[in-house]
């Protein structure tokens, strides 16, 4: 008998390579790759028309999706992490040394107010440097993944034909999330910031989780064991990359060269996917996400993954 075919959009990456490439295959359904560019274009599409059977999305967008009562739910896989205290760039006339500084300030965020890297830069700059949040205005430049949502007061659009790097390089705003300026007025707020990171992980454990798998509610229901199989799947295509990396086998660039030195770092795997290795970073992403005022503050783990996932690990 035939397996069922679903639509898998999940950007090429070299987690994913080999199940992208065929060499791992799933065992109860054969994946139709859809190649989506820009990826957060699927997850928009995934989130307001449910377009896609299996789907790579931002983890607070699936978040707050899943607090609207949107039918998809994921599995634990993390095929994206990233550090982001690089990711704050400041204007250098604005007389900001540090981010508490950025207290009455405006400050810009690339896109939606829910966006994952805005949600942790914003966590950073609490936890670690004293910004008191609710002090700063937040200047978005897009709107928001799941239409429901709305943010708290001191979170407002961007002005009609104005554009977030001019507002910067004019010293509009003082600063900005998740844009990319080349202009000498305009540099990182954290110094050494990619250092930062990796110290922050060394310190507490800080490692972003960016990016998930979502499947429809209504495959998960009519299949089990779907959930699982392709948790093993993502899991066996993620091993073969690691095993490549430990054996010296991946060029250290990119993606690569942080996943070795996390592997360095931490003496284990670069990626782990499942809830058990990954507990910590999620729950400080639902701790930032509550005190930003994007969720409600009753939403569990155990709520947020499909149930026969939750101890898996891989």
């Amino acid at each position: 008998m035939s397996l069922p075919s679903y639509t898998l959009v999940t950007r090429t990456q070299v987690a994913n390579a080999a199940l992208k490439d065929g060499r791992v295959k799933p065992k109860t359904f054969t994946p139709e790759f859809v190649e989506v560019d820009p990826l957060i274009a699927a997850f928009r599409r995934m989130v307001r028309q449910h377009e896609f059977d299996i789907t790579e999305m931002a983890i607070t967008t699936y978040m707050a999706a899943k607090a609207y009562g949107k039918k998809f739910t994921a599995i634990p896989v993390f095929i994206v992490r990233a550090f982001h205290h690089g990711a704050i760039l400041v204007n250098k006339n604005a007389g900001v040394t540090k981010p508490s500084d950025l207290a009455g300030k405006k400050v810009g965020v690339n896109r939606g107010y829910t966006v994952t890297t805005g949600v942790w830069a914003r966590g950073i700059m609490q936890d670690e440097y004293g910004l008191d949040l609710e002090k700063v205005t937040w200047v978005l430049s897009g709107d928001e993944h799941v239409e429901e949502y709305q943010a708290p007061p001191n979170v407002v659009p961007i002005e009609t034909g104005k554009k977030m790097e001019d507002m910067l390089v004019s010293g509009e705003l003082a600063a900005a999330i998740g844009v990319s300026v080349d202009h000498p007025d305009v540099g990182r707020l954290i110094p050494d910031a990619a250092e930062a990171g990796f110290t922050a992980l060394q310190r507490t454990g800080h490692y972003p989780i960016n990016h998930l798998i979502v499947i429809k509610d209504e495959l998960i229901a009519a299949q089990p064991g779907l959930a699982a199989d392709l948790f093993n799947a993502f899991a066996e295509s993620k091993q073969l990359y690691v095993d490549d990396l430990r054996a010296g086998k991946v060029e250290l660039k990119g993606d690569a060269a942080m996943h070795k030195r996390v592997m360095d770092i931490a003496g284990a795997d670069p990626m782990p996917y499942g809830i058990a290795p990954n507990r910590m970073n999620i729950e400080n992403l639902i701790e930032h996400a509550k005190r930003q005022k994007i969720l409600s503050g009753n939403e569990r783990i155990e709520d947020l993954f499909v149930p026969e996932t939750l101890d898996l690990t891989g």
